[in-house]
């Protein structure tokens, strides 16, 4: 008898390493991705994704790196080392560690088809990232929330009370650390002075495919007009209602046979794929602010 020879077992070397994201932009000028990449190299970091993009109308400059570097070294010697570069080139920049798990808020209303979603993709490993609190102005979604061990509060908002109610959602935040608020599907409509405070960390997903059919039933609308596409947008949430930097959008081809419910039906699940994918793009520092528009770096 013949023995096959055991096979061979590679050293896991990825358990020597630790991962880091790296997001800059600054004016553009010679010498940026050799003056980044230099420092990088001088601790050891070996790039294993980078992508780049330069906006002609602004002359500005944007970039995402990831890299690995030796066990050991942190994520402030990274910024350390890294903090010359940022100063002579003027960046706005952020170091941030792949293996930390971001932190999300998730805030509904009745329809929750939205956060069963991204529940569920957290589930499966498909998102990176925790719920750490349900926010709602109903109860329908308490029993979810029981399900999946998630603490949930249910504060109803009435003019009286709303500056109130947003000032317990700003002391959650900081309370659990949150990275990011999500709206999904919540259907009220957040203060200006919260939505200052949070700039940058609050995604909506709305129900229509903007700028067009705005208002409390778009596929209603869509429906009456006869349109053969409907569709949904994930943005950054601005005080100028539902005109904050675009992340995601889709939209699906629909004929005169459907009924309204069928474009509803629809709607639902381009909502809850968009919210999805645009929940994942910001947690993997994917998307940077660029003025009133946004650069994603797609994966």
């Amino acid at each position: 008898m013949t023995l096959m020879p055991a096979p061979f077992v590679a050293e896991n070397k990825l358990a020597t390493l630790s991962s880091f994201i790296l997001t800059l932009s600054c004016e553009d000028r010679p010498g940026i991705v050799a003056a980044v990449t230099t420092e990088l190299a001088a601790i050891g970091g070996n790039i294993t994704e980078s992508a780049q993009y330069r906006d002609v109308a602004s002359t500005r400059f944007f970039m995402r790196i990831t890299f690995s570097v030796p066990v050991g070294i942190a994520k402030g010697d990274v910024e350390r080392v890294l903090n010359p570069v940022i100063d002579r080139f003027s960046m706005e920049a952020s170091v941030n560690d792949r293996a930390q798990r971001a932190k999300l808020i998730v805030m509904v209303s009745k329809f929750d088809h939205a956060l069963l979603h991204l529940l569920y993709q957290i589930r499966v490993g498909w998102l990176n990232a925790d719920v750490v609190a349900i926010v709602s102005n109903h109860e329908d979604s308490a029993g979810t929330a029981s399900i999946s061990d998630v603490p949930y509060f249910c504060w109803r908002v009435t003019r009286d009370n709303k500056a109130e109610q947003e000032q317990r959602l700003l002391d959650l935040v900081e309370e659990t650390k949150a990275d990011l608020v999500v709206l999904a599907r919540y259907m009220q409509v957040l203060s200006d002075t919260l939505s200052t405070r949070l700039s940058g960390k609050v995604i909506n997903i709305h129900h229509s495919f903007l700028p067009s059919f705005k208002g409390a039933k778009p596929y209603h609308q869509a429906y009456d007009r006869g349109v053969k596409l409907i569709g949904a947008t994930a943005h950054y949430v601005t005080p100028e209602l539902d005109e904050g930097p675009i992340i995601e959008q889709e939209t699906e081809r629909v004929t005169h046979s459907m009924s309204a419910e069928d474009f509803v039906a629809a709607g639902r699940d381009i909502e809850s794929r968009v919210l999805a994918r645009a929940v994942k793009l910001h947690v993997e520092n994917r998307v940077m602010l660029n003025g009133h528009k946004t650069v994603i770096f797609q994966q």
